[in-house]
C-alpha cells in the first residue's frame, strides 16, 4: 500500500506542478504560458468522452493495433525461431532483414499507400511492421541461448523435431519472447498514431492531429494522454500474460525497505536446510545432499 500511495502522490505532483507552471504563465527557457492548464485539459476531456466521435477513434486504434501486433507476434517468433535454428534460412532471410530493420516503420507510409487499396490495411501493415523486428531479434537471441543440453537430453529419450521444439525452445524462449513483444506493443503505439496521423480518416492519432491543424492545444494534450494510457494498459496487459506464461521461472526475491550491507560488514548466510538421509553413524551422505540440492 505504501508503494501504491508513493506512485499516486508522484503523480498527483505532477500534476500539480504543471497546473502551477501553466496557471501562473511562468516563462524562463521553456514557455509554459502557451501550455493549456490541467482544467482545461480534463474539462476538453470530460466534453469528447460525452460524445460518440472519442470512443470511435479509441476502438479504431485499439483495432489497428491489436491487428498490427497479432500479425507481429506470430510472424516475428516464427522467424525468429526459423533464423535461430537453420543455417539456411539465417543465410537467406537474415541479409534481406538486416536491410530492412534499420528503416524506420513511419518511413514505410509512401510504401502502404503504394501497396495496398485503403488506408486501414496500410497502417496495420506498418504497425506489424514496426512490432516485427523488436520480437524478431529477441526471439532469435533467446533461441540461441537456450542450453544445449536440455535439447540433449530430449534426443536421449527418443524426442523428435518437433518435441524439441514444443518442450524445449518454445518454452525456454518465452522470457526473451516477452521482452521483444513488451518493446514491439510500445513502437507500436508510436507508428500507428503517426500513420494515422498521415493517412488515417479516424483514429487518436488523427484526432490529435486534427486538433493541432484547428489550434485546439487542450484536444491535443486530449490525444496525448490518451495515447499514453492505452500504452501503458497494453504494455501492462502483455507483460501480465508474460508472467502468466513463465511461471515456472524462478522469481528475484524482493524485500521492500530492505537495505543493502555496508562496505565492511560481513554478512553470514541462512544455513542450508539439513537433508533427512543420513548414513548409519549418524552422517549425512553425499547422495542425500545432492538429491537435497536438485
Amino acid at each position: 500500500m505504501k508503494r501504491y500511495a508513493l506512485r499516486v502522490a508522484s503523480l498527483a505532483a505532477a500534476l500539480g506542478l504543471w497546473q502551477a507552471l501553466t496557471s501562473l504563465n511562468i516563462d524562463l527557457w521553456l514557455r509554459f504560458s502557451q501550455f493549456p492548464t490541467v482544467t482545461d485539459v480534463a474539462r476538453t476531456f470530460a466534453a469528447r468522452v460525452s460524445g460518440p466521435d472519442y470512443w470511435t477513434d479509441l476502438t479504431d486504434s485499439l483495432t489497428r493495433i491489436l491487428t498490427g501486433f497479432l500479425l507481429a507476434a506470430v510472424l516475428g517468433v516464427a522467424t525468429g525461431v526459423l533464423a535461430a535454428r537453420s543455417r539456411l534460412a539465417e543465410d537467406l532471410l537474415g541479409p534481406v532483414l538486416e536491410v530492412i530493420r534499420p528503416i524506420p516503420a513511419i518511413a514505410l507510409v509512401p510504401v502502404a499507400i503504394l501497396l495496398f487499396p485503403s488506408n486501414e490495411q496500410g497502417i496495420v501493415f506498418i504497425t506489424c511492421t514496426a512490432a516485427f523486428f523488436p520480437v524478431l531479434v529477441s526471439t532469435r537471441h533467446a533461441v540461441r541461448a537456450l542450453t544445449p543440453v536440455w535439447e540433449e537430453a530430449v534426443r536421449t529419450m527418443g524426442g523428435g523435431r518437433w518435441r524439441i521444439l514444443g518442450s524445449v525452445v518454445l518454452p525456454g524462449a518465452l522470457p526473451g519472447v516477452f521482452g521483444g513483444l513488451s518493446v514491439g506493443i510500445g513502437v507500436s503505439w508510436i507508428c500507428v498514431i503517426s500513420a494515422e496521423m498521415i493517412s488515417g480518416q479516424y483514429g487518436v492519432g488523427y484526432r490529435t492531429w486534427q486538433d493541432y491543424t484547428v489550434v485546439d492545444y487542450p484536444g491535443v494534450f486530449v490525444g496525448m494522454v490518451t495515447i499514453g494510457v492505452l500504452g501503458w494498459l497494453t504494455s501492462t496487459a502483455v507483460e501480465l500474460l508474460g508472467r502468466r506464461l513463465t511461471r515456472w521461472l524462478p522469481r528475484t526475491a524482493y524485500v521492500p525497505g530492505a537495505r543493502p550491507p555496508r562496505p565492511g560488514r560481513s554478512v553470514t548466510p541462512a544455513p542450508a536446510p539439513a537433508a533427512t538421509a543420513t548414513v548409519p553413524g549418524g552422517t549425512r551422505s553425499e547422495e542425500a545432499h545432492d538429491e537435497h540440492l536438485v
